[in-house]
């Protein structure tokens, strides 16, 4: 596979963010600190150091007491940041999943977690809400379901635990089978994000659909520059966050190799002018890109 193995990369840019005070010292947002999670841990189970498992440990302990809630994990820390998302909220289970191989009472944290928020977020027959109050007590105003919710939850569920999670992964495959035939996506994140998901499942019908109409949409998507654009009516569009998420996806499934070179490079020197540029989101996706570790399904 077409994998990144730069730990020099993301150490060095672990070590920046720190001394910046961006992250892990800044304002917690729970993507973020979701795909943070998962680095720390690849790091650790690369290099054999402890001092990034027990940085991931301090980790969930800040999310906790920072964004946790008696049900459920809100958006971020910043004012503008409430109410609790389900996809954010399943890439932090699958980042306890992967903490949980190493030290297990991670893996029952995200098995409660489950039991706190299903329930709140999946209507039956119907679809996973997108975002909702900070209480989980109804939708956050103005949102419906959300596309890619089912297949997020579907993932994170089976990598923390099948067996105890057997009849909430059921909600989330009925509900993929129901949406999958007709779901094209056309955002960048979307489409990496989607693909990062089918690795795991490949032979599953949905996998095998979404991964073909990705893969077609982001080379109609790709520009010559050296970025994927936002969507393809928006081709001057370009986040430096959303094409490290693409970038996940093709390693995932083996694809465009050399566009990943390309938008790893291009983004490095890149500079957008707002505050993306000193944004967690954008320096930690960064590092995932060029060391994606336990987001590879063979990893290590």
């Amino acid at each position: 596979m077409t994998i990144c193995t730069d730990t020099r990369y993301a150490i060095a840019k672990l070590a920046w963010m720190h001394g910046q005070g961006i992250w892990p010292n800044g304002l917690r947002y729970l993507w973020t600190d979701a795909f943070g999670l998962v680095l720390l841990v690849s790091l650790y189970a690369e290099s054999g150091e402890r001092k990034y498992l027990d940085q991931a440990e301090s980790l969930v302990a800040e999310v906790v007491r920072v964004l946790g809630r008696p049900r459920g994990i809100r958006i971020g820390e910043a004012p503008d940041r409430d109410g609790q998302y389900f996809h954010y909220l399943a890439m932090w289970l699958y980042g306890l999943s992967i903490l949980g191989r190493h030290i297990a009472d991670y893996r029952r944290m995200g098995v409660e977690l489950v039991r706190q928020i299903h329930d709140a977020f999946v209507q039956r027959g119907r679809g996973v809400i997108w975002k909702m109050k900070e209480d989980l007590s109804g939708p956050y105003p103005g949102y419906g379901y959300g596309a890619l919710d089912a297949f997020d939850g579907y993932v994170a569920y089976i990598a923390l635990d099948a067996t105890a999670l057997a009849d909430e992964i059921a909600d989330m495959h009925r509900l993929i089978e129901q949406s999958a035939p007709d779901l094209h996506i056309t955002q960048d994140l979307g489409l990496g994000m989607m693909l990062w998901m089918t690795q795991f499942f490949p032979e599953e019908r949905w996998a095998v659909t979404q991964r073909a109409r990705s893969l077609k949409m982001l080379h109609r998507m790709w520009i010559d520059e050296g970025y994927f654009c936002r969507e393809p009516g928006a081709r001057d569009v370009k986040f430096a966050f959303t094409n490290y998420g693409v970038s996940i996806g093709l390693q995932a499934v083996n694809a465009m190799p050399q566009q990943i070179r390309i938008l790893n490079t291009y983004f490095e020197t890149y500079r957008s002018g707002d505050e993306y540029d000193r944004d967690s989101i954008t320096h930690v996706m960064a590092c995932s890109s060029h060391f994606p570790g336990y987001l590879m399904r063979d990893f290590p």
